[in-house]
């Protein structure tokens, strides 16, 4: 079986509200490169990558000369015809291996009849947990709906997701307002939803690594009383995280700092976080995260699946992730439960319980749905791109690692989003 064509087409598939990060906004909608990878024997892959646009369609144009009459089984060469270590230092294609990877594995796996998880070992369980995945928002564009700014609305919104979806672990993704103000936000909603189950739900921050060390240590010490799965990059850099973890009670967990095997070794060597979030764009596909897993399995390192910002093809590579990997400690980070729509058969997939079933069809196990297809890229070619690392509200603002400028959590102001 040889690859005979690459297609990438950009999509842009809108979200409830634009939502806030401590290096700017999601403008209301996810940007996302769809690959179909042919073949010879007329079975198309399917893989997806962050962001996209003319740039992206063309990375994928060009890595055509490198892969057409390549046999989609041949995963490792694969790799090293791609994202070479040291050639990769001239041209980094981390997430373009992961997307042609996903498409091979779904190829390999329509071959063969079987789901993407036996080719990676057999699956250990048919659904994987995930946490609700909290952030500051602004208003819906459109009607004014969905704001998370205050503590109330931010319980209101988490008791929506609760009840909607089963979740029992609960994540908030800050760096947007001050420490102090974040803190109260996350203390009410520990209290509020702390006692819900019987060993009460489990909660997780994650400031994106925007504070300093000092801060790190402040906010740790302040929610060690709070059943807290880790704490999630609270600063950028290993040592500091090493600081961090030294100083306050809970696990440290990462999708920042730790994001290839060197720095794996690393902290392997000289421990600095407790939980490697892995996700299968960063690393550079799911069998780079299925390598990783083992290691920290060796090391007695605790993992979870990581959350990129996801369309349905990249959550079925995280299902089969999560079904595969014997010491998946926490639940899922996910995305998805703040889309409107997908681009796949049947639309966006279910959570029942606070988790979803892994697909059991051939290879990824999930179908393009040509129309909607159409729909959301025909949407990309008239709004374009937006800014990630900028706030629409904060024209000038650049973020910056440790952040000391935050945003004002009584400006009520709607921003204008082309939406």
């Amino acid at each position: 079986m040889k690859i005979t064509d690459i297609k990438a087409t950009t999509v842009t598939v809108p979200l409830e509200a634009p939502l806030r990060h401590a290096s700017g906004c999601h403008w209301g909608r996810f940007v996302r490169t769809i690959v179909e990878v042919e073949t010879d024997e007329g079975i198309t892959g399917l893989g997806e990558m962050g962001g996209g646009g003319e740039s992206a369609e063309a990375a994928f144009r060009a890595i055509k000369a490198y892969l057409v009459g390549h046999d989609p089984v041949r995963l490792e060469e694969l790799r090293f015809k791609i994202a070479n270590p040291t050639a990769s230092l001239y041209n980094n294609r981390t997430q373009i291996l992961a997307a042609l990877e996903f498409a091979c594995l779904d190829i390999i796996g329509k071959k063969w009849g079987v789901p993407v998880y036996d080719i990676l070992g057999g699956k250990l369980q048919d659904e994987v947990p995930f946490a609700s995945y909290l952030f500051f928002r602004y208003p819906n564009p459109k009607d004014g709906s969905g704001e998370v700014r205050t503590p109330d609305q931010l319980v209101a919104h988490a008791k929506d997701l609760k009840a909607k979806h089963g979740f029992y672990a609960h994540k908030l993704k800050g760096g947007v307002f001050d420490p102090v103000y974040e803190l109260e936000c996350y203390r009410a909603l520990a209290k509020e939803l702390g006692t819900d189950t019987r060993g009460g739900d489990s909660f997780r921050f994650d400031p994106n690594a925007s504070w300093s060390t000092e801060q790190a240590i402040w906010f740790g010490q302040q929610i060690e009383d709070i059943n807290n799965d880790y704490l999630e990059d609270p600063v950028y850099g290993l040592h500091g995280m090493r600081r961090t973890r030294e100083k306050v009670r809970m696990p440290l967990a990462t999708n920042t700092v730790v994001v290839n095997f060197e720095q794996l070794a690393a902290n392997i060597l000289d421990t600095a976080v407790d939980v490697i979030l892995l996700d299968t764009t960063f690393w550079g596909g799911i069998r780079q995260c299925v390598k990783a897993a083992g290691v920290c399995e060796t090391f007695q390192l605790g993992v979870a699946v990581h959350s990129s910002g996801e369309l349905g093809i990249q959550l079925a590579t995280m299902l089969h992730l999560g079904a595969v990997i014997p010491n998946l400690s926490y639940a899922a980070d996910a995305h998805y439960h703040h889309l409107v729509d997908d681009i796949i058969e049947g639309g966006p997939m279910k959570y029942v319980g606070g988790k979803i079933k892994v697909p059991t069809g051939p290879g990824l196990g999930v179908t393009l749905n040509r129309d909607k297809l159409t729909e959301y890229a025909e949407l990309y070619k008239r709004l374009g791109g937006y800014p990630y690392d900028q706030d629409p509200l904060r024209p000038g603002w650049t973020p910056t690692v440790p952040n000391n400028r935050w945003a004002d959590p009584n400006n009520t102001t709607m921003p204008e989003i082309p939406y």
